[in-house]
């Protein structure tokens, strides 16, 4: 499973209807930082090791689109942050995380424990 590129806001309306059945990831990337490459590499191996049952991932290069990562921001009333990740479930963001924290492992368990 490879990052899908989010690069329109048209997308966050076919994110959030997505996001009634499967989980939507989003994951906002900073080009010129090295936690943000940490976090993606983070990602990729775990995507690259869960081939099933993830969930669909965005990613979002936020310094070429930082209009489009500011629309996110209000759009699921969380701080914006670098790098960091959203989970999107019935078109709400109900989980997010940065830096260090950046995990689908992590999200996917948060996730799982609000359901209970």
């Amino acid at each position: 499973m490879e990052f899908k590129l989010l690069n329109h806001a048209n997308q966050l309306n076919q994110i959030d209807t997505l996001s009634q059945s499967v989980l939507q990831v989003i994951f906002k990337h900073s080009t010129r930082c090295s936690v943000s490459s940490m976090a993606k590499k983070v990602l990729t191996q775990e995507l690259l090791v869960n081939k099933s049952g993830l969930p669909d991932v965005y990613y979002l290069d936020l310094i070429s689109l930082r209009e489009l990562s500011n629309t996110i921001s209000k759009r699921y009333t969380v701080v914006h942050e670098s790098p960091q990740m959203l989970i999107i479930k019935d078109g709400k963001c109900i989980y997010h995380a940065s830096h260090s924290a950046v995990s689908l492992e992590i999200g996917m368990a948060a996730e799982n424990a609000a359901d209970l």
